[in-house]
């Protein structure tokens, strides 16, 4: 089994990329919203976040509590730290079993934070969707019915597109000259060719 992990910063298409990829056939693993299903599921992961963040970190129905959890993050820049201490090795783990139980010889794996996880550590190859800073501020601000500065300032507290550049195996070009679905195919081939 080849496993090929996706990242890109906000606005630059990665989710659109991976639902083009899942509508092809072919397995997604995203990080995010599993990381969210065994925050809510996972009881060791509960304890430990309660054991934390406190009683209010999941509210009356044993959700989480986004608010909570929200403030708990942005008061102490150490804490976001502490919270991915309790959630990433959990998520990968769920990818390991998620993708042992797979019978296909190529899965993905979509993750914003790929390379500040460590994550990928647990694929073969990485792919970096890209697109230029001003494509990215005006999707992110349509999608997210963000302002500017707002977008900016999560744009700033990703890596820095450059250096995720550098650490990507392949750089998927997103700006929009070419439909997806022509980066697609040559990505596909670029993979097919390390396969083989």
């Amino acid at each position: 089994m080849m496993k090929i992990g996706i990242t890109g910063g906000i606005g630059s298409g990665k989710t659109f990329v991976c639902q083009r990829i899942a509508g092809w056939g072919y397995p997604v693993y995203n990080c995010d919203d599993e990381a969210k299903r065994l925050m809510r599921e996972d009881p060791e992961i509960r304890r430990k976040l309660i054991g934390l963040i406190g009683a209010d970190a999941y509210d009356s129905n044993g959700d989480l509590n986004r608010k909570a959890v929200a403030q708990y993050l942005f008061a102490n820049s150490e804490h976001a730290a502490q919270v991915n201490a309790i959630v990433h090795p959990a998520v990968r783990e769920d990818f390991r079993r998620w993708a042992e139980s797979l019978s296909e010889t190529l899965c993905f794996m979509e993750s914003a934070i790929l390379f500040e996880s460590g994550f990928q550590t647990e694929v073969d190859k990485t792919v970096l969707v890209y697109a230029d800073e001003a494509t990215r501020l005006q999707r992110a601000m349509r999608r997210d019915a963000s302002t500017e500065q707002q977008i900016r300032e999560r744009m700033d507290s990703q890596m820095p597109s450059a250096e995720a550049e550098k650490q990507a195996d392949y750089i998927l070009d997103n700006n929009g000259q070419q439909p997806v679905e022509e980066e697609l195919k040559k990505m596909f081939q670029w993979i097919a060719n390390r396969v083989s």
